[in-house]
């Protein structure tokens, strides 16, 4: 089944059991603890910390009863957000009127990728119903430098069935009260190992992982609680060990910063980067920039728009790197993945919300564009054209990116 199929299979089974319990009136007794996993046993609210003043998110809230209890209790201010509209209505009828809390009827990663960064983000067994491949970039750009990450996720199942070491879905059971006919959900079940490993690939440091067994000695369920931390500081990398073919060694990359934040794309060996590419033979900077814009993104530039703001020399191996930092202060155009290209998934990033793993050379262009984000790379040697702080924004920046007629 694919991720897209899984996750609708998910949104049907959680629309079906609210209909099913708002068919029947559950009536669901508050809660006087965080339960991480399917029983009031093991840790509680103390592994969130203080919640005062701190911007929270409930992840897959369901019927929002942890979020109004941490609200209550502890006087946090949460949003809440699950994809079911049937649990969304049982949420609303139970604490629509609740000050502090925020209901929101959302995909997660949609919402996540809209939101405001978040001091804490939690979720009681929310992860394993969504792709970590969508969900994890996500979570990344929607948590603060440093915020936190606390999740619990199924191990074990009812049938004594492991965790999986690939990253692939299964079938599980949803049991629905006063019903023998359970329903289908699709999950990712991973071993902590991989959920460990995925998390450092988008940015994350895991510094615990908490084993919960079920309470009864016949019960094979088991649960992980994983708590996570977003890098304070930016990371990147290489795309290979090899260094660049002499052809390659001199290049530019491109700054498109807008209302939306900095363009980058995902290159097919995993890096983060900024359009960019080498200069062809009888190319200037400025042409070379405006032409990868165009052949990587799909918008248009002007060379009078380009701002060339000096040169990178750093070193891979034996051979001499030379990167052409420009600024592009005005473009035409919605960014969109282009045929036979490397580098897709173009998305806009706040500046204070850059994910880890930056090509090296794009790391090193945006701290020599800004000297003051928190990114980490291989040294470069910059040697400036123009002061950069001189550089005057203009409509690519400050209005919708345009191309002056």
């Amino acid at each position: 089944m694919t991720s897209i199929g899984a996750e609708a299979t998910n949104s049907r089974a959680w629309t079906a059991y609210g209909e099913h319990h708002l068919r029947r009136g559950t009536h669901v007794p508050e809660v006087d603890r965080l339960a991480w996993g399917f029983w009031p046993t093991g840790p509680g609210t103390e592994v969130l910390g203080d919640l005062c003043g701190q911007r929270v998110l409930d992840l897959g809230s369901g019927l929002g009863k942890y979020a109004a209890f941490l609200v209550r209790e502890h006087g946090a201010r949460i949003d809440a957000v699950d994809s079911s509209p049937t649990q969304h209505e049982r949420a609303l009828a139970r604490y629509g009127d609740l000050p502090g809390l925020t209901l929101h009827l959302a995909d997660a990663a949609d919402h996540l990728v809209r939101a405001d960064p978040y001091d804490l983000i939690y979720s009681i067994h929310g992860l394993g119903y969504i792709d970590p491949r969508r969900l994890l970039p996500a979570l990344t750009t929607a948590l603060k430098p440093g915020g936190r990450l606390v999740f619990s996720v199924l191990h074990t199942d009812l049938n004594g069935r492991g965790p999986s070491p690939t990253l692939t879905v299964r079938p599980e059971n949803l049991h629905l009260a006063g019903s023998d006919d359970p329903l289908t959900v699709s999950m990712w079940v991973l071993t902590p190992q991989l959920w460990e490993d995925l998390l450092g690939e988008h940015g994350f440091v895991v510094d615990r992982i908490e084993t919960l067994d079920a309470p009864e000695d016949d019960n094979p369920v088991s649960c992980r609680l994983f708590h996570a931390r977003r890098r304070v500081r930016i990371t990147s990398r290489p795309r290979t060990s090899r260094p660049p073919e002499p052809n390659d060694a001199l290049g530019v990359g491109a700054l498109l910063h807008g209302p939306r934040g900095l363009l980058l794309g995902l290159h097919r060996r995993g890096t983060r980067e900024l359009p960019g590419g080498r200069v062809e033979p009888g190319e200037s900077y400025a042409g070379a920039v405006v032409r990868e814009v165009k052949e990587e993104t799909g918008c248009t530039a002007r060379e009078e728009d380009v701002v060339l703001l000096g040169t990178l020399l750093d070193d891979v191996g034996d051979v001499v790197r030379t990167t052409v930092v420009a600024l592009v202060t005005r473009w035409a155009g919605e960014p969109s993945d282009q045929p036979d290209e490397s580098v897709s998934d173009w998305r806009f990033y706040p500046l204070d919300q850059l994910p880890d793993g930056l090509f090296d050379p794009s790391a090193q262009c945006l701290t020599a564009w800004r000297p003051d984000l928190s990114i980490d790379h291989p040294p470069a040697r910059f040697h400036p054209f123009a002061p950069c702080a001189s550089v005057t924004p203009s409509a690519g920046e400050e209005g919708a990116p345009t191309v002056a007629e």
